[in-house]
């Protein structure tokens, strides 16, 4: 037996109710199997608590991590920015945002993508000093004036992170010690300048240590604002708050992180004084508010061991797989969606339909007894779920995604 994560507090309830209905309900309404339910009202109490704990700091919402219409439209009105990383990410973000609330981050950025945020008015986050280089002809070329920051690839690291961003060489942002004299190339040429986007890493569940990184951010921020001689308008200091996806890990404590920076902030350099500050989050906005429900297509024994074989897996929820970055395999937080809390258990794996032994979306783990046609529920599937996960492969369908728990409706 192999132990999971811990089920969100709130789908911890047995039976499983999704927004105060069942899986089975979700499922009618779906209209088949396999499916995600996003309940937005965790999303909204989520984004309540950033603004509690982080009073005066900007709310950016990284689209990456959950591009579902819906979702977005839901998020919008409630965020004070979207950060992009493709241009069908932008076409997707001025539909609901207007462009001076939009960022454009990520390297590779193809001259048409260029063109299309400076066309739009949307702020691009420049990586490296030839798309600096890049954007500026374009602008001189179409007649519109790019909105155009500096992207700092950070010498120091988020300590605990899952993926780091900073402290090493990397295809992300601009050297620190570059990055003033580019900052002076796009003033100088007359772009609108907008700032700073220093991003450390991200997945992190050590407060203190994002705290530090914190503080540190905001002091190279103070010194390259100075290096360049013009406040920066904006600086983004990334995100990378985490979410407890496996047993042992624990959730952070924002209010301790905020109450942190609001000191950082009292004590910013002068160079500082009129700057704006975001934070941009994803994953802890929305990773939590999803459940991936697939349903029981067979049950067979193997050699002393019982699989549960499902109609979706690694194809929808690659990450649950541990096919998505992870060293070791650890399994995310399952359940059977209709089962009672007292409900006998036994010792199972949880496969999906896919002919590669990596499609396991539970390994070895203890749940309540099943039976075909019963649902299981993989939970922490609202961030990098079905749109970071090989849905072409095999050819099996796509899955259905409903957001629900939205007031009013």
């Amino acid at each position: 037996m192999k132990p999971m994560g811990t089920i969100p507090a709130e789908f911890s309830h047995a039976p499983l109710r999704i927004a105060g209905e069942t899986a089975e309900h979700w499922a009618d309404v779906a209209g088949d199997t396999p499916l995600f339910v996003y309940d937005f009202g965790v999303v909204a109490a989520r984004i309540a608590r950033f603004r509690a704990a982080f009073s005066g700091v900007d709310l950016h919402y990284a689209i990456k991590a959950n591009p579902f219409g819906p979702l977005l439209d839901a998020i919008a009105p409630l965020v004070d920015g979207l950060d992009v990383a493709s241009g069908g990410e932008v076409t997707w973000a001025t539909r609901r945002k207007t462009p001076n609330a939009i960022s454009f981050a990520g390297p590779g950025k193809r001259d048409d993508e260029l063109e299309l945020a400076i066309r739009a008015g949307i702020t691009i986050n420049l990586e490296s000093a030839r798309e600096a280089e890049r954007a500026l002809r374009i602008g001189e070329r179409t007649g519109f004036t790019p909105r155009l920051a500096i992207r700092v690839n950070p010498e120091l690291e988020l300590r605990g992170s899952g993926m780091r961003m900073g402290g090493r060489a990397s295809p992300f942002g601009i050297d620190a010690d570059q990055a003033a004299a580019v900052a002076r190339q796009v003033i100088d040429t007359g772009a609108n300048w907008r700032g700073l986007h220093i991003y450390a890493g991200s997945q992190a569940l050590g407060g203190l240590a994002i705290i530090e990184a914190q503080r540190a951010t905001l002091h190279l921020a103070g010194d390259l604002a100075e290096a360049i001689g013009v406040t920066p308008p904006l600086v983004n200091l990334g995100g990378g708050f985490g979410i407890p996806y496996f047993p042992g890990e624990q959730p952070l404590d924002e209010m301790a992180i905020g109450n942190a920076l609001a000191e950082a902030l009292d004590d910013r350099a002068h160079s500082l004084e009129n700057t704006r500050f975001a934070i941009e989050l994803g994953r802890w906005l929305v990773g939590e508010c999803g459940v991936y429900l697939t349903r029981i297509v067979d049950r067979k024994e193997s050699r002393g061991e019982t699989f549960l074989v499902t109609d979706g897996g690694m194809n929808h929820q690659l990450a649950a797989s541990g096919n998505l970055g992870t060293v070791v395999k650890r399994n995310y937080p399952v359940a059977i969606a209709s089962a009672e809390a007292d409900a006998a258990t036994e010792t199972v794996s949880v496969v999906g339909p896919l002919c590669t032994p990596l499609d396991r979306l539970a390994d070895r783990v203890t749940l309540p007894v099943a039976a075909v046609g019963d649902l299981v529920a993989v939970f922490m599937a609202g961030a990098y779920g079905l749109s970071a996960s090989p849905t072409a492969f095999l050819g099996h369908p796509a899955p259905c995604e409903l957001l629900v728990g939205i007031t009013g409706s």
